[in-house]
């Protein structure tokens, strides 16, 4: 893009950014980060792009998932797999109910800083600055701790390149292969879904025996052997994205995000004229960009034309989070106004930032139902606008965590406390995650025999 540098962003408005006091270690930072290696490569945010594209039209779906905050001190081998394992089990579920291709992509290896809905926080008659995730600030309510501080974006790249080679080691190392899919259960998952799950893959493993039987070796098809698995996060932290940023060594003149293969811009910093959708506008990779209840028809139009100015498929992903019962109030005039301008986007329901609650006992949390219910709505308007809904956006983790109320264990407010280990937002845990799987597979099934009774006709 010839009208575009990475450090251009500088000039424009920015929200939701840390202010560093000390400018000379910055700057240090920011040069170290700059000689690092990108975390990942042109050629997989191009496949990526291809895949969305595909979402896009039908031919696939998009299972996006993780974290909402990644944390330092949570880090370890077994979070990884944990996860990993549910979105391996989320999309057999998919594949094998919706029967499309699903696209898999964790909110891991990168997904460190948080918008936060007010600058601080007050605890007694302390006012402090707020908590913007572990590559800024750290937790502990203590002034020294929640002074931004740039050296943490070592440490976060440190962290996000370990989580990469483990998932791609998980990816392509044989702990992905479809026939190991009665070993992805996890151990914090119970109740019909899993029983459910387990029925579904004792009837992939007969077909695959039965491939045997016919000469078919599993074990030889490439594309049962292992799987595509993405990172993506939110492109917050401007600085750590710019200094990551490279120039494609196969295109020059095109300039790759180096910090995850999809970056999507939230609903706070989706300012037209703001640093976060101009930094975005010039990177190749695929980008989200989230679209709330105050998304105005003006905005989207302006922002279609400037985030995605050839039209091209699989680029733009528009990721609706309105919460439960708001969702046919702005989703068909958004839909309207895409259809109305002709442009390729990718849909995806995010049922997890609308629908946050302060439970009685004091807690964050998410009700199950309302998280089920806008994915319900989501589909439902989909259908009857005749639009493609094109993926899932979840906050989930494969830990056994009690943050997120109901589901099959009936998680209550009481039962809270229990296993409430989330920084920032409630995540559902394996038994959820893998609920709302079946859930998001059955209405992709209806879609699809909607669509094949129109064809018919």
């Amino acid at each position: 893009m010839s009208d575009w540098t990475k450090s251009d962003w500088r000039s424009k408005p920015r929200i939701q950014m840390p202010d560093y006091t000390d400018a000379n270690a910055l700057r240090a930072v920011e040069s170290k980060l700059s000689q690092f290696p990108p975390l990942v490569f042109a050629g997989e945010a191009r496949r990526l792009k291809k895949a969305l594209g595909a979402a896009s039209r039908g031919e696939a779906f998009l299972l996006q998932g993780g974290d909402c905050a990644e944390a330092f001190d949570q880090f370890s081998a077994d979070a990884i797999r944990d996860t990993f394992k549910v979105m391996l089990q989320m999309a057999v579920v998919l594949t094998y109910g919706a029967k499309v291709p699903v696209i898999k992509v964790g909110r891991m290896a990168g997904q460190f800083a948080k918008p936060r809905s007010a600058p601080t926080e007050t605890v007694g008659d302390v006012e402090l600055p707020s908590y913007r995730g572990d590559i800024i600030n750290e937790l502990a309510f203590t002034p020294e701790a929640r002074i931004p501080d740039p050296n943490k974006m070592l440490q976060a790249y440190t962290q996000a390149a370990g989580t990469l080679n483990l998932l791609r080691a998980f990816s392509t190392g044989g702990f992905a292969d479809i026939n190991n899919v009665h070993r992805w259960t996890s151990e914090f998952a119970d109740g019909q879904a899993v029983k459910k799950y387990k029925d579904w893959a004792e009837r992939i493993s007969d077909a695959l025996d039965f491939m045997g039987a016919a000469g078919i070796d599993a074990d030889e098809v490439e594309s049962l052997a292992s799987v595509d698995f993405y990172t993506s996060h939110e492109g917050l932290l401007l600085e750590y994205e710019e200094a990551l940023c490279r120039e494609d060594s196969t295109t020059p003149g095109a300039w790759l995000a180096g910090s995850g293969h999809m970056l999507w811009i939230g609903d706070r910093t989706r300012q037209p004229d703001g640093a976060h959708v101009d930094f975005l506008r010039g990177v190749l990779n695929p980008i989200g960009m989230k679209c709330g209840p105050t998304m105005e028809e003006d905005d989207l139009k302006r922002l279609l034309a400037t985030l995605n100015p050839e039209n091209e498929e699989g680029r733009l992903t528009l990721i609706a989070r309105f919460g439960a019962g708001k969702v046919a109030e702005h989703l068909p005039r958004l839909i309207k106004t895409v259809e109305a301008e002709g442009a390729k986007v990718t849909w995806v329901c995010d049922p997890m930032h609308g629908n946050t609650i302060k439970s009685s006992t004091g807690y964050k949390t998410r009700p199950f139902e309302s998280v089920l219910r806008e994915v319900q709505d989501f589909f439902g308007v989909h259908r009857a606008e005749g639009t493609i809904p094109g993926g899932v956006h979840f906050e989930m983790t494969g830990q056994d965590v009690t943050e997120c109320t109901g589901g099959v264990r009936a998680v209550t407010e009481e039962n809270l406390s229990d296993r409430y280990h989330t920084a920032c937002d409630p995540r559902l845990n394996a038994s959820q995650s893998l609920e709302l799987a079946f859930l998001v597979a059955e209405e992709l099934q209806t879609l699809r025999n909607g669509q094949n009774a129109q064809r018919a006709v």
